[in-house]
């Protein structure tokens, strides 16, 4: 039987494969289709609105449209139901594009994971999630990616520092989760992060803690310089630090009687020392700073489901921006790390090319100067190369070496003025 346009095109969009390596996709391939399967929350009365957009600039038209943020100074709360499913035993993959085309000030980037039982309608900032992972960007203190997980009812966040990207391009943010209890982080298909859940979060409390028994014992010297015991203090050494400027004289018409009794100013003392100390020897006593002892912590348990989670099926962009004008794109679930970095490299990976291109004339239409055509024409040679040797698509490789023709035309001509 043959399937209609539109079905085709929501299989593509959301799939679960035969061996259900993929939970959950959506790239927005069919108009507004996107409407009947993304709720908005009706928490509020005035969450931001959400729009089908590819942006001011795009590797394709169609397929680089995504949810775009439409209005500024809002909180935004949307999100999508897809099959529940497990992670036990499994990889769970979590993939998404983020493009800060507004060049954003303060603003999330981030998506949640929710269990199945949430209500959409009154998704809200409060509302319990699996995980939180993404870039945050506020001010020029915070520009990092979001790595939180719930354990046992509790947000933890990651312990470790890790930046997002800050600039107006599409870029593509990955969290692996192991059934091993590692993670990884990456950001346009290249590794930024990774580690165990053990060591990166305060899920657990720590295998060891210092031993409540044990004390300093009070010989214990751990002074590692002392006073020379046989150092003595000069007898001139005490001198005043101001004296009496010799060199002032009374003035002539100075009169007691009126102005009281002359003084001369007062001066630094070249003799003044300052504070004698003795000085210093090392202390033949001296044991070296002393260790607290640690015990295993009674309270402590290893958990080896800590990566688990059982009821996994909402996705959701539960926000707050300043600035309007994100978009978001491809989103991935999956247990299938291959295939979640095949993914990103087919959309992100093609889309990235393009959208370097586009900004670039851009710069050539706004009189750009010098240096950032410099660079442009850099970036787009390390492009133009990856498209040869990696034996990318012919158009996009001409695309490419035209590009790079136009900008060196305009080095031509700004040199030359």
């Amino acid at each position: 039987m043959k399937l209609p346009a539109v079905t085709l095109v929501l299989i593509a969009s959301i799939a679960v494969t035969a061996d259900g390596a993929v939970r959950f996709q959506e790239q927005f391939l069919d108009g507004d289709g996107w409407k009947s399967r993304w709720l908005e929350s009706k928490h509020k009365s005035d969450y931001g609105q959400w729009k089908l957009s590819a942006g001011k600039f795009y590797g394709d038209a169609e397929a680089d449209k995504g949810l775009q943020t439409s209005q500024d100074a809002r909180f935004y709360a949307l999100s999508a139901r897809f099959e529940p499913f497990s992670n036990e035993g499994k990889p769970l993959v979590v993939q998404f594009t983020v493009k800060h085309e507004q060049k954003i000030d303060c603003g999330g980037g981030y998506v949640k994971i929710f269990p199945s039982d949430l209500d959409q309608s009154d998704v809200h900032g409060e509302s319990q999630y699996y995980i939180m992972f993404g870039p945050d960007i506020c001010g020029y203190s915070t520009k990092k990616v979001h790595v939180i997980f719930n354990y046992k009812g509790q947000n933890h966040l990651i312990k470790k520092d890790i930046k997002c990207k800050d600039d107006e391009l599409t870029h593509l943010y990955t969290l692996i989760l192991n059934p091993d209890q590692s993670y990884e982080v990456k950001i346009d298909n290249e590794k930024v992060e990774s580690g165990t859940l053990e060591d990166d979060w305060d899920m657990l409390p720590p295998k060891k803690i210092k031993d409540p028994e044990a004390k300093k014992p009070s010989d214990w010297d751990d002074r590692a310089k002392i006073d020379d015991p046989s150092d003595t203090k000069p007898e001139d050494w005490d001198q005043p630090e101001t004296i009496p400027d010799p060199d002032a004289k009374k003035p002539d018409d100075w009169d007691e009687d009126m102005d009281g009794e002359w003084e001369p100013a007062m001066i630094t003392n070249p003799e003044y020392k300052g504070e004698w100390k003795p000085k210093q020897i090392d202390n033949p006593d001296y044991k070296g700073n002393w260790v607290h002892p640690e015990i295993d912590n009674p309270e402590y348990t290893h958990d080896a489901t800590m990566y688990k989670f059982d009821n996994i099926g909402v996705l959701g962009l539960d926000l707050w921006q300043v600035k309007s004008g994100t978009i978001f794109d491809n989103f991935l679930i999956t247990d299938d790390v291959k295939e979640a970095e095949e993914f990103g490299t087919k959309t992100w990976g093609a889309t990235k090319v393009g959208q370097y291109i586009q900004i670039t004339k851009l710069c050539i239409l706004n009189e750009t100067s010098k240096d950032t055509l410099l660079l442009q024409r850099q970036k787009l040679i390390r492009y133009s190369q990856e498209c040869v040797f990696k034996k990318g698509s012919i158009t996009l490789c001409i695309q490419i070496h035209n590009t790079i023709f136009m900008v060196v035309e305009k080095l031509t001509f700004l040199c030359g003025n």
